[in-house]
């Protein structure tokens, strides 16, 4: 079978939204439905594209974050994102007191990365950081095709259920949040799953340390080929607004 993953750039320029609504989807994550006329000709064509919100800080700039965008509609011209709220960074402390009406600005996504629809199954590990775009990949898999998710969350209470035609099967791993860089809860379920047959297409986004030692576990150890694998460090423990796209 010959899969493709494709690139797409897009125009970069700043939109400015207004906040329509709020909605807790679990005890730690916030919905907040966005709304603007700027979102006219706002693309977003992958699962796990990521748009800049800028966050006022009080001394007249902005601190930047990246987050999904979880669910668009064009016609009604609004935008979902998902906010995790473990953490009391700028991120968490504006999306605790938006209000409708408040008003943010976001810039991108800078570009998507599509997978064809050919490969036999998918699966998607993370921690709640990913779980907008696992989220919003699960709902729009094809009908009928194998999805596994593995997430790491703090209990029961941040577990989250998908609308989707496709064959979801999903695995809670429980960790606490100071254990949230800690790869061997994570990879002890791995090592406990049976892989389905046939091409996977493999997507992991968590903490650094825990994506890496994913994603090395399933290539080194289990044989998933490399290239059919996409991982990424959302975030590094101890440090603000930092990234690993684990290139290495």
């Amino acid at each position: 079978m010959n899969h493709q993953i494709t690139r797409h750039r897009h125009e970069l320029r700043r939109r400015q939204l207004t906040v329509k609504e709020t909605a807790h989807v679990t005890p730690n994550m916030i919905r907040i439905l966005f709304a603007g006329d700027d979102l006219t000709d706002f693309v977003s064509l992958g699962a796990d594209d990521h748009v800049k919100l800028f966050f006022p800080n009080g001394a007249g700039e902005s601190e930047r974050r990246d987050y999904t965008p979880r669910r668009f509609d064009r016609e009604t011209r609004t935008l979902a994102i998902d906010f995790a709220i473990h953490d009391a960074g700028p991120a968490t402390r504006w999306a605790l007191a938006a209000k409708p009406g408040n008003v943010l600005e976001i810039g991108g996504p800078r570009g998507s990365t599509i997978v064809s629809p050919t490969f036999d199954w998918w699966l998607l590990v993370g921690d709640e950081t990913a779980l907008p775009a696992i989220g919003r990949r699960i709902e729009e898999l094809p009908a009928g095709t194998r999805v596994i998710s593995v997430v790491a969350v703090a209990d029961s209470g941040d577990e989250q259920t998908f609308t989707t035609r496709a064959n979801h099967a999903a695995k809670w791993v429980y960790r606490p949040l100071d254990r949230a860089d800690d790869p061997e809860p994570v990879l002890s379920a791995l090592k406990a799953l049976s892989l389905p047959e046939g091409d996977g297409y493999v997507w992991i986004a968590a903490e650094a340390r825990l994506a890496r030692a994913t994603r090395d576990y399933l290539v080194n150890e289990r044989g998933h080929p490399l290239q059919w694998t996409k991982a990424s460090g959302y975030w590094l423990k101890g440090i603000a607004d930092a990234h690993d796209k684990l290139k290495d």
